[in-house]
């Protein structure tokens, strides 16, 4: 079941703040942030001009939230260098997308940015 009009604006307004924030205003030609959503999942995207056309961009995910509606929870995933997405291991239970997109933000094991 898709999102329904309330959810995507509080999605909007969580994961959109976020990208914001890694979005700088000063590099907005070089880098952006930027989020897609798709059926129950949110998956962030890094976004930077192709090297060799700069009118183009090319898009790197970075973190992916998934409502599982059953059980009204948001569960996190990273990519690895295998190019799958696996659970992320919270140090503590949570089902608030807030917690988890302030994880993502800080990033303490540089599972994100690196």
């Amino acid at each position: 079941m898709p999102f329904s009009e309330i959810e995507l604006k509080y999605i909007e307004n969580t994961v959109g703040k976020l990208c914001k924030r890694r979005s700088p205003a000063q590099f907005c030609n070089q880098l952006r942030t930027i989020f897609a959503v798709k059926r129950n999942d949110v998956t962030v995207y890094e976004e930077r001009p192709v090297w060799d056309n700069p009118k183009q961009w090319s898009s790197l995910p970075v973190a992916k939230f998934k409502y599982i509606r059953k059980g009204n929870a948001w569960k996190l995933y990273w990519m690895r260098r295998d190019m799958k997405w696996h659970l992320y291991e919270m140090p503590y239970d949570t089902k608030i997308l807030e917690a988890l997109i302030q994880e993502v933000d800080s990033d303490p094991h540089g599972a994100f940015w690196g």
